[in-house]
């Protein structure tokens, strides 16, 4: 049976790891959500397992009403500190996923990554996400591939059952069209615990 998401991961080591304010994975956006971003419609995103919040912060500064959610309320601080740095504004949500409400038909997009859960709760996230989607809304995903206990980078769970395929992803986001689904092999520049060569699946779904 798989453990909630607070005890496989839980709250106090996020907010020990954040204690120490963007060591961890730094402040620029993930790479993949950078070049896609423009992909997303107008209107409110969410953002998944935010962290510290670079990827809120940078959707924000596109113009998007961003809310993100994680556990950490230590990384959420310092996701409202980076924006008030940057000047724009984000909405802040302490919980976890477990238990969050995503809504229905309520974001034009959802952004995650990296956000590994055990695989009973990640398949009911997930179908949460096809139903929180907006007609026309798109998801933003990229995790680390089951491959990636084989690569030289850093980065990820050690336990395949937390790492995320294409055809997981083919299976948990039914209903939404794929616009670009793959696993592929790149150099991930993320701070202290995501660096090197590193396996990854991605997607960019779109809800009819």
């Amino acid at each position: 049976m798989d453990a909630p998401w607070a005890n496989a991961y839980p709250r106090t080591m996020w907010n020990e790891r954040y204690a120490d304010a963007y060591a961890s994975y730094g402040t620029a956006p993930n790479d993949f959500v950078r070049v896609v971003a423009p992909r997303l419609p107008e209107g409110p995103v969410l953002e998944l397992a935010a962290g510290e919040g670079r990827n809120a912060v940078f959707l924000a500064s596109r113009g998007h009403a961003v809310t993100a959610v994680d556990q950490s309320d230590v990384g959420l601080a310092n996701a409202e500190a980076l924006a008030k740095e940057a000047g724009v504004g984000i909405t802040t949500v302490v919980a976890d996923l477990a238990d969050f409400d995503l809504g229905t038909a309520r974001w034009s997009g959802i952004v995650a990554t990296f956000a590994h859960l055990p695989p009973a709760l990640r398949k009911r996230v997930h179908a949460a996400c096809v139903q929180a989607l907006r007609p026309g809304g798109v998801l933003i995903l990229e995790a680390y591939a089951p491959d990636q206990l084989a690569m030289p980078g850093k980065g990820g769970p050690p336990r395949v059952e937390l790492l995320f395929s294409a055809e997981a992803a083919r299976v948990e986001f039914a209903g939404l069209t794929f616009e670009l689904l793959q696993q592929t092999k790149r150099v991930v520049d993320e701070g202290r615990y995501h660096s090197g060569l590193s396996a990854t699946t991605q997607l960019v779904a779109t809800k009819s």
